[in-house]
């Protein structure tokens, strides 16, 4: 039986996140395997994956903060955002080359800080029990509501003229359930010209970085993060006893809740082994989430 652990794999472009989840089971032999945040198909990047008891962690995982290397085509719309949508709008070539860097400048910026954005069309957003993207390719009107996010950072690393458009290299730091292909939509619009996404790559996670990712042809069990590691990455460790790590275990709280600085942490016993989630209740601290006892193998 495999361990249970957090598993950072590389997504390659053209398979489905579900695709690289599928893989880990075979390569694994589990089925237990979940993810935190779907990349597109067109996507690469870093997918978090939890294996075993650890997709219990995957709840704390997919709000972080993400980051993204994406880059943007302004001159051409498309019905999906992206480069794998149909071409809807093409800006006449004088009209792109009349843009200037800085009304792009002045566009990005609009779009950099707490915002309200309306999701694509193709986005995995449920409206009535069903999905956005099926709901769009069976011809139906979608219609989906504005959201509040963060985008952080909007920079732009190069800009490519030529052909009749302008592609931008960027990288963006933006909040959980922030759409990079809505914001190439959103700055083709400000600008007249239109624009989509043709590259997307998420290179962070919170604290998991794509650098330390494993490849899908390299899935193996000793990639695998430790629980009680991963955990104290996500939302910081709390060192137990061994009393208190049994109380914990069986729905009891504990004395010293004045040890929390953060909303949660991860309860690690003497042995290194993650116990749980607890939050502050008054005084005491509590289980949210309790992680099933490891069998020593």
């Amino acid at each position: 039986m495999v361990r249970a652990g957090i598993l950072l794999v590389d997504k390659p472009g053209g398979i489905t996140s579900h695709d690289v989840v599928s893989r880990a089971r075979r390569a694994l032999g589990t089925r237990k395997i979940g993810h935190a945040g779907t990349l597109d198909p067109m996507a690469t990047g870093l997918l978090v994956l939890g294996v075993e008891g650890a997709t219990r962690l995957l709840t704390y995982i997919v709000g972080a903060d993400k980051t993204y290397e994406a880059t943007i085509v302004l001159g051409i719309a498309t019905d999906s955002d992206d480069a794998d949508g149909v071409e809807t709008e093409r800006a006449d070539a004088t009209a792109v080359a009349a843009v200037a860097d800085e009304a792009i400048a002045a566009g990005i910026a609009a779009l950099t800080g707490e915002i309200e954005q309306v999701p694509s069309t193709v986005s995995a957003i449920k409206v009535g029990g069903r999905r956005a993207y099926d709901l769009a390719r069976a011809g139906e009107e979608v219609e989906l509501k504005a959201r509040r996010v963060t985008v952080s950072r909007f920079d732009v690393r190069a800009v490519r003229r030529g052909d009749g458009v302008i592609a931008l290299d960027v990288v963006v730091d933006c909040t959980s359930g922030t759409y990079i292909r809505a914001l190439a939509r959103d700055l083709g619009r400000a600008l007249g010209v239109g624009g989509h996404l043709t590259m997307l790559r998420r290179t962070r996670i919170g604290a998991f970085e794509v650098a330390a990712a494993a490849s899908v042809d390299d899935i193996a069990e000793d990639a695998l993060i430790e629980p009680a590691t991963a955990a104290a990455v996500v939302v910081g460790a709390l060192a137990v006893g061994a009393d208190e790590a049994r109380d914990l275990r069986h729905g009891k709280r504990i004395d010293g809740g004045g040890r929390l600085t953060g909303a949660v942490a991860a309860a690690i016993d003497p042995d290194g082994r993650l116990i749980g989630i607890v939050e502050k209740r008054g005084a005491q601290l509590k289980s949210v989430m309790n992680m099933p006892e490891e069998v020593d193998r």
